[in-house]
């Protein structure tokens, strides 16, 4: 069964709370249920407690659908990182999620205002070392039925194709893969992100449907600006949009033919004082469930 979420970034940014900080969190919530969707992904505003954040969500019918897990494990041990994820986990537990997104973040650049040129790279040994202890951990939260999804992502150690591939290489069979169209494909710089969806489409466990503008990524690129200068100027948006550089037809077929089953998410941040959430937001899931229905993907 597919089913639709957002995140509310769209309204609140986490990691400039500047933005959107003067949109009440009801009306992100009442939107986010009025556009249709069935469920909304974790944020700053939410409430850290497993029931009242059920509570919160499901007054407004939507489902908790999972949230973003800093992890630490290139300064920490394996055990030390699975003391801290518990909470996380019972969390996710009491609220029927899945998944459990998660992404390396003890050196990241993705919140700071460095080049995004300086992203941090691991070596080839550092990659197999690092993918050990994702695997380590991926293995215990399979075993309380949630599955490590790895968020790539910008201004982190997987952020490129190459590095999602020496990634993919350095772990399995538990760690699952989160692909985010948008973060492939500015990790590549504006390369299609369908066949890196084709090679890893069987470890997929959770999708976000980000857009990218790719005039606004290459004034990033080129003019040495940070990753959080490109959400500010609207480097992502919703599947849909003109102004997005993303095909979501041949990545939704993907997912169709290989039988995915979960969530497709809208996870697409921009200024909402510039880009209007619940608008963009009902774009992009009628551009989503308009190709769902072209391709039988349901």
């Amino acid at each position: 069964m597919i089913l639709y979420g957002t995140n509310p970034i769209a309204w609140a940014n986490d990691d400039d709370q500047t933005l959107g900080a003067h949109i009440p969190t009801e009306q992100i919530l009442k939107e986010a249920s009025q556009i249709g969707f069935d469920g909304i992904e974790n944020g700053h505003r939410w409430p850290d407690d497993p029931q009242e954040l059920k509570q919160l969500l499901g007054g407004y019918g939507l489902k908790f659908i999972s949230g973003w897990y800093s992890l630490n494990l290139l300064t920490r041990s394996v055990e030390d990182e699975q003391k801290a994820i518990q909470p996380h986990l019972d969390k996710l537990k009491h609220n029927g999620c899945k998944v459990c997104i998660a992404c390396e973040t003890s050196n990241t650049i993705q919140g700071s205002d460095v080049d995004i040129s300086k992203s941090p790279v691991l070596s080839a040994d550092e990659m197999k070392a690092f993918g050990a202890k994702i695997e380590q951990l991926a293995a215990f939260c399979a075993g309380q039925g949630i599955d490590l999804v790895y968020h790539h992502h910008m201004g982190t150690v997987v952020e490129t194709p190459e590095e999602i591939d020496a990634f993919m290489a350095a772990t399995g069979p538990a760690t699952k893969l989160l692909f985010d169209a948008g973060h492939c494909y500015f990790g590549g710089n504006g390369r299609d992100p369908a066949p890196v969806l084709a090679r890893y489409v069987d470890r997929v466990r959770h999708f976000h449907a980000k857009n990218v503008r790719p005039a606004v990524m290459k004034d990033i690129r080129d003019n040495g600006k940070s990753f959080m200068d490109g959400v500010r100027a609207g480097v992502f948006t919703v599947p849909g949009d003109d102004e997005g550089g993303i095909d979501f037809r041949p990545l939704l077929q993907i997912l169709k033919d290989t039988g995915y089953q979960g969530w497709i998410v809208i996870e697409a941040e921009q200024d909402p004082g510039v880009r209007n959430p619940f608008q963009y937001q009902s774009l992009g899931l009628k551009t989503l469930k308009s190709i769902a229905n072209e391709v039988d993907l349901t």
